[in-house]
């Protein structure tokens, strides 16, 4: 069992996966008015929640490290299942 992180790394490392992959580089919240802003925000949270307990359920029925799964890939494989192209391979697209 890997030792516990320090809350700073895991906070910096949530921070990063919320910006710079769920929500986007340079990508602002959308919405104007503050109770859209906290339910723009909290859906984020929800999601990589989501994420990152598919990703620790993977990682344990693999019997490998949660830290092994990328939560960059692990977000391209769910978008790509949610929208229905997750069958169409990759040269496919051309």
């Amino acid at each position: 069992m890997p030792h516990p992180r320090h809350p700073a790394e895991l906070s910096s490392r949530v921070n990063d996966q919320l910006k710079t992959h769920l929500r986007g580089p340079g990508r602002v919240l959308r919405s104007r008015l503050p109770d859209l802003v906290y339910q723009e925000i909290w859906s984020y949270l929800i999601v990589h929640h989501a994420i990152s307990d598919l990703t620790a359920q993977a990682s344990a029925a693999a019997d490998l490290d949660p830290d092994s799964i990328s939560f960059a890939k692990a977000l391209r494989l769910i978008r790509r299942t949610a929208t229905g192209t997750a069958d169409i391979p990759p040269s496919g697209l051309d």
